[in-house]
């Protein structure tokens, strides 16, 4: 089995719903990103898949997400916007994009440097 990971970011505001605290008040974050993908034959040219194509995927979901506010994208204008769900979200998005042979093994949300959520398909 080989596994490739790739690291991005993005930044966007949120507010958490139905939660009592802070983070129900509008706020934002850096998010940091690591994705991992994995799958057991390589290419004719020994490639998993090429870096590029997988950042190319990433960065066209995220794209979505950057400097915007969260609540009032779909699907997290009904989903709440944690870290678990935009981890979700992420993987489940960028596995109907990858090629046959390669899945998602696992993405990480960072909402800062000690905080992250992961989700396992």
């Amino acid at each position: 089995m080989f596994e490739l990971t790739v690291k991005t970011d993005f930044s966007a505001a949120h507010r958490l719903r139905d939660y009592e605290g802070s983070c129900e008040r509008l706020h934002g974050h850096n998010y940091k990103i690591d994705v991992v993908v994995a799958g057991e034959e390589l290419s004719g040219i020994d490639l998993l898949i090429d870096f590029r194509q997988l950042k190319a995927m990433l960065a066209e979901i995220l794209d979505r997400f950057d400097h915007q506010y969260l609540n009032d994208i779909a699907p997290f204008d009904s989903l709440n916007p944690t870290a678990e769900n935009i981890a979700k979200v992420i993987a489940e998005q960028l596995g109907d994009r990858l090629p046959e042979g390669v899945v998602v093994r696992r993405v990480t949300t960072w909402e800062s440097d000690n905080c992250g959520a992961t989700y396992v398909p």
